[in-house]
């Protein structure tokens, strides 16, 4: 190699300020990829929005425009007699108390127990407890109704069969839960709970005035999740349920539903009257959810 080929300085620099540079993003090709994404959350939104759309304006059909030829998705002359005759023709009133019943005593020990466990797991070094949390997580892998037989016998043996009991024990240890507090406690910093012991607090002070006031937003976040999941139970509270006092909203709406004939406008009115509650709750809570920073616990 001669002197000559020997790159100079002002060269390498040069370079080197190009290589640093980064392509700009165009203000055309900026705007593209936002009508793209929009565009594309639009029809997503379409999508799963149709069918609930045209599930709640058929329930204001008259049962005769149900299934008119050409079908319509604006019904003509809309009614609720849909909704008076389902709310006449069982007792949805009970329904709703039981249901509500099961769903509150349910999300309070499930939010309570799942918290427990989700730092025990997370802040506590023992062998055993890897071992439970791993049979925890094992459970998710297994077919809800594979764990029907055994839980009917186990609950029925206890001599809570036909009760509400029945129906919250099972539910209350959920490994959603357990996984998500845990997950979250990790990120909380294991300084803050040495220093906390440094100061002399004990062990049931450090988690409940600090570890829980921090985990509010997965408190709140499984909360409404696991109401939801308890509201629309179908199948458990149909295997332990044979007092029609006891039925849950669920059960009832089975109940309506006939051997040979379905009324189609008395079940689309009983339908859409189950979902009220879920709907107020998510619009009551939902800026504490779209808000809610689940990992908001202090990080290293």
């Amino acid at each position: 190699m001669t002197t000559t080929d020997i790159p100079r300085p002002a060269d390498v620099g040069s370079r080197r300020s190009v290589s640093r540079k980064r392509p700009r993003r165009t203000a055309t090709g900026g705007l593209r990829q936002a009508v793209s994404a929009t565009t594309l959350l639009w029809i997503m939104a379409c999508l799963y929005g149709f069918p609930v759309l045209w599930f709640i304006l058929s329930s204001l059909k008259p049962s005769s425009d149900l299934f008119s030829y050409p079908l319509t998705l604006v019904p003509h002359n809309p009614t609720l007699s849909g909704f008076k005759a389902a709310w006449d023709s069982a007792n949805f009133s009970q329904y709703f108390i039981n249901t509500a019943i099961v769903c509150v005593v349910t999300t309070i020990l499930t939010v309570g127990v799942s918290c427990c466990t989700g730092y025990a797991l997370a802040k506590y070094d023992n062998k055993w407890l890897k071992f439970f949390f791993i049979c925890i997580l094992a459970t998710t892998m297994l077919p809800s109704e594979v764990m029907l037989a055994p839980e009917f016998l186990v609950v029925r043996n206890l001599g809570l069969y036909n009760s509400f009991a029945g129906i919250i024990l099972p539910a209350v240890l959920t490994a959603t839960g357990c996984f998500m507090f845990r997950q979250f406690f990790l990120t909380v910093p294991d300084e803050l709970v040495e220093a906390a012991r440094i100061d002399g607090a004990r062990e049931l002070a450090i988690f409940a005035r600090i570890m829980v006031p921090l985990s509010r937003p997965i408190m709140l976040t499984l909360a409404i999740l696991s109401f939801q999941w308890r509201w629309n139970d179908y199948i458990w509270p149909l295997l332990m349920l044979n007092d029609p006092n006891k039925f849950t909203v669920q059960i009832g709406i089975q109940s309506i539903v006939g051997a040979q004939n379905i009324n189609w406008s008395v079940l689309l009115g009983a339908s859409v009257i189950s979902m009220i509650p879920l709907i107020a709750i998510f619009l009551v809570f939902q800026k504490y959810v779209m808000g809610a920073d689940i990992n908001a616990g202090l990080k290293d």
